[in-house]
């Protein structure tokens, strides 16, 4: 088995680098699920979107003091075609009383510092 190397970045600097067996799909799309109930957890998630295609992977976003859900996730699915299905069927579909928001998420551009938190 070939031996793959993972670069973990911040910015432009490298802060981590290790060697992996497992190869990564860049051919991944990741898909913003906003409007979420905040009962939703990642499991209701994974089974809506499996109904389109390989989910690679669900992250539920949660606040990190209480662990409660923000109402908003982000979906990784195997191919573009599956994902733009999946947006195609599950945008505005409801949802725990709510209308879901689905879309391709859009690249995280440069946040500015918010500072020293303590």
């Amino acid at each position: 088995m070939a031996n793959h190397y993972r670069v973990l970045c911040v910015g432009s600097t490298v802060v981590h680098l290790f060697r992996s067996t497992q190869t990564w799909n860049i051919n991944l799309m990741n898909i913003y699920v906003g409007n979420l109930p905040y009962s939703a957890n990642e499991d209701e998630l994974r089974e809506a979107f499996s109904a389109f295609g390989e989910v690679s992977s669900v992250n539920l976003i949660t606040d990190m003091a209480t662990g409660q859900s923000k109402g908003f996730a982000f979906v990784e699915m195997g191919d573009n075609a599956s994902a733009d299905s999946a947006i195609k069927g599950l945008n505005g579909t409801p949802m725990g009383g709510r209308s879901l928001k689905v879309n391709q998420a859009k690249p995280r551009g440069e946040r500015p510092s918010r500072g020293s938190r303590w």
